[in-house]
C-alpha cells in the first residue's frame, strides 16, 4: 500500500484511539460466545480502512488474582510466532543474505545426506518432508536449538521435499536456526531489533517462566466442571514463541499494511499458496494459511490470509480480509478455546455483506 497509508495507520496507533463504527453488539457477541465455550478472558483488536477501530478485553485474565482482561493483557500466541519467524528469515532474503531456493545446508553446518534436497522455501511452507516434532523436544528442558534440530537427522523424511504438504514444528525450528547461523545474533534478539523495537511493540519477547512480564494472563483449561491452570512450559519454542498484546499485534498489522518492514514484493511471496512439485497449490505461504473465509468450508469469494496458535492453556487467531479491508486479531486463555465463529461474527458484524460466506459454515446464525 502506498507510505500514506501506512503514516495514517501508525498515528492512529499512536493516539492509542478506537473509532467505533456502530458495530454495537460486538461486546454481546463476543461475551455469549466466551459463555457458550466457557472462555476466561480474550482480547480482540479490529482494524478496517487502515485504522484500528475496536480493541477491548473481556473476562478475567488471571483468575486467581481476578484480573480483568484488558486490550494490554499478555497472552502467549503459539504458532501465530511463525509468521514472525517467516518474516525474519525474509528480512534476510530482503538484505541478500539468504536465497529461498538454495539449500538448507548452505545456512545450516552438518546437516545429513537426506537433508540436503531440503531448501528454505520448503521449511517455510511446511513441504520439507521433516516429522512434526524432533523426538529430542522436551517441554521442560532447555537447550540449544540446534540440540533440539540434530535429534531428528537420523529420521528419514516423510516425503520428498516439494511432494506434500505436512505440517512442521521442526521446521520452524530449523528456520530459527538459520536466522541465528546467518546473522550472528539469537533469533529473538535479531527479530527485536529488526521488527518488534522498530514497531514499539513492547509487550511482545520469547515466552519465559521466570521473567517478570507485566499484565501476563494466566493459561487454563475447562476440567468438567471447573477450571484448572494449565501447565507452563520452561522452553522456549520457535515454532510458537511469543507472547504478545492485541495492541501490538494491531501495530504489527499496521507494518503489514505499509512497507516499513517488509517490502510488498516480500509480502506477496509469504502471502502466495505454495506450488508443490505436480503443479498442485496447497494454501500455505509462509507463516501464513492462505485460504477463504470462513475457514473449514472450501472456497468462497472470499480471500483471507490467516494463522491460528495453540499452546497449553492459550489460543490466537489472527485473520487478514484484505478484499473487505479488515483484519481481526483475538487472543484467549483457554486451552483448545473454540474462536473460529467468534472472530467470524467480529467480522459479519463490520462487514455484513460477509454474512453469506459465514452462513456456509455456520448456517443456523
Amino acid at each position: 500500500m502506498k507510505g500514506s497509508r501506512g503514516v495514517l495507520v501508525a498515528l492512529a496507533f499512536i493516539a492509542a484511539f478506537a473509532i467505533p463504527l456502530g458495530a454495537d453488539d460486538i461486546d454481546d457477541w463476543v461475551k455469549a460466545q466466551m459463555n457458550e465455550r466457557r472462555i476466561p478472558a480474550v482480547s480482540i483488536a479490529v482494524i478496517k480502512g487502515g485504522v484500528l477501530v475496536k480493541a477491548e478485553g473481556y473476562g478475567i485474565a488471571n483468575l486467581e488474582h481476578n484480573i480483568p482482561a484488558t486490550p494490554g493483557t499478555v497472552y502467549k500466541i503459539g504458532s501465530v510466532s511463525k509468521q514472525f519467524i517467516a518474516a525474519g528469515v525474509m528480512l534476510l532474503v530482503q538484505d541478500g543474505k539468504v536465497v529461498l531456493d538454495q539449500p538448507l545446508s548452505r545456512y545450516v553446518a552438518g546437516t545429513p545426506d537426506a537433508w540436503q534436497p531440503i531448501t528454505i522455501r520448503h521449511l517455510l511452507t511446511h513441504t520439507s518432508g521433516l516429522v512434526r516434532e524432533a523426538p529430542g523436544f522436551d517441554p521442560y528442558k532447555i537447550q540449544p536449538d540446534i540440540d533440539v534440530i540434530k535429534t531428528a537427522f537420523s529420521l528419514p523424511l516423510n516425503s520428498k521435499p516439494g511432494d506434500k504438504y505436512a505440517y512442521s514444528n521442526l521446521g520452524y525450528y530449523t528456520l530459527a536456526e538459520v536466522i541465528r547461523s546467518v546473522s550472528g545474533k539469537p533469533w529473538a534478539d535479531f527479530l527485536n531489533e529488526r521488527v518488534f523495537a522498530p514497531l514499539a511493540m513492547t509487550s511482545t519477547r520469547p515466552t519465559s517462566v521466570a521473567a517478570i512480564i507485566l499484565n501476563r494472563a494466566g493459561g487454563y483449561a475447562w476440567n468438567k466442571d471447573r477450571f484448572e491452570n494449565m501447565e507452563n512450559w520452561t522452553t522456549v519454542r520457535p515454532s510458537g514463541a511469543f507472547v504478545s498484546t492485541v495492541l501490538d499485534m494491531a501495530k504489527w498489522e499496521a507494518a503489514l499494511q505499509s512497507d516499513r518492514i517488509l517490502s510488498a514484493s516480500t509480502k506477496k511471496d509469504m502471502w502466495t499458496p505454495v506450488r508443490l512439485n505436480d503443479g498442485r497449490e496447497y494454501p500455505y505461504g509462509f507463516g501464513w494459511e492462505v485460504d477463504h473465509f470462513p475457514n473449514g468450508v472450501g472456497p468462497t469469494d472470499v480471500p483471507m490470509i490467516r494463522h491460528e496458535g495453540s499452546i497449553p492453556g492459550f489460543r490466537a487467531v489472527y485473520w487478514r480480509l484484505p478484499k473487505q479491508d479488515i483484519t481481526v486479531i483475538v487472543l484467549s486463555n483457554l486451552e483448545g478455546a473454540g474462536l473460529d465463529n467468534l472472530t467470524a461474527g467480529i467480522a459479519v458484524r463490520y462487514v455484513p455483506e460477509l454474512m453469506a460466506a459465514y452462513r456456509k459454515r455456520w448456517p443456523g446464525n
